[in-house]
């Protein structure tokens, strides 16, 4: 009414709007996805259980994120020993057969039938599918959000954006696939165990068949790391997206970390090559009888067997 006095106090120099909304700068929409937008006056947690767990009203989306980034915690466990014993140890020891000692010694603690499917299989398993299963999600809530009723509205409502650690992930699917069936998959069907398998059969793979094992090694590699580097700063909140400082300092510090993220992936990725390539590439093939045997398998092999 006009002419009546308020009883609530003013606003803070730093508040804005009512009930004491501090001033944030807009964020792009495509940073905030819908599903992660709460309502206007959210409602409280429905019981002290989900509130203590940390299971309030969240979207699919809340929790397929999470799938995702904690199933890559376990994978990079695994990861961190393959690359010390098919890169790093190599790259120390200097030597095929030597490093063969200490993958041969390693090897067991991952790929045994117990710990290989849950610290490889599963959280891989899981970190594709609920990469995908999520980007479908907020496929079916923007035709939700739009209104697409008929195919034709579908179709012009584009996808959501496809980002470039995410590309490089599904870049890196038939890769690293290729790569499984090529030293566990394929010699468990043909010999009926991989436990030949070693630096040794990497080492012949190269020499018998330079193009295909240089190039798709280098290439899986490459964006491998990129993946795994680009993944890991999302995780940790150092993407250059994640910027929360003052206009001035953004598009510097988006910036810095670029660079940063970028020169670590570049890092990574030469370390893992120098080994790969420089120390095991460039052994050569194994004689006698195992020789043979890499032989047979590689020539066996529907794609490989063509390419020299």
């Amino acid at each position: 009414m006009a002419g009546e006095q308020s009883d609530l106090p003013p606003l803070a120099d730093n508040e804005s709007g009512v009930i004491g909304l501090m001033e944030v700068e807009p964020s792009p929409v495509e940073e905030t996805p819908v599903e992660f937008k709460g309502d206007y006056f959210p409602s409280p947690p429905s019981s002290t259980t989900t509130s203590t767990l940390g299971l309030g009203n969240h979207g699919p989306a809340y929790y397929l994120q999470r799938v995702q980034k904690y199933s890559s915690y376990a994978f990079t466990v695994f990861a961190s020993f393959h690359i010390a014993n098919t890169s790093i140890i190599p790259l120390i020891t200097r030597s095929v057969p030597e490093s063969n000692r200490y993958l041969l010694l390693t090897r067991p603690y991952y790929q045994s039938a117990l710990t290989e499917p849950l610290v490889v299989a599963l959280p891989l398993i899981a970190h594709i599918s609920s990469g995908i299963a999520l980007r479908f999600y907020r496929r079916r809530q923007a035709l939700k959000r739009y209104g697409a009723e008929t195919h034709r509205d579908r179709k012009t409502i584009p996808w959501p954006s496809l980002s470039g650690t995410s590309a490089l992930g599904y870049a890196l699917i038939p890769m690293a696939g290729f790569h499984l069936w090529t030293t566990r998959i394929f010699p468990v069907y043909l010999h009926g165990d991989n436990s030949m398998i070693s630096l040794s059969y990497i080492s012949h793979g190269f020499a018998s068949h330079p193009f295909v094992s240089f190039a798709g090694f280098t290439a899986m590699v490459g964006v491998g790391a990129w993946h795994f580097t680009w993944g890991w700063a999302k995780w940790l909140g150092f993407a250059p997206s994640q910027v929360n400082e003052i206009e001035s300092k953004r598009h510097l510090i988006r910036k810095r970390r670029w660079y940063a993220i970028n020169a670590l992936s570049a890092m990574l990725t030469t370390l893992w090559l120098a080994g790969g390539l420089g120390i095991v590439g460039r052994d050569g093939k194994t004689g006698g009888w195992i020789g043979r045997e890499f032989e047979e398998l590689y020539n066996s092999m529907p794609l490989i067997g063509r390419w020299r």
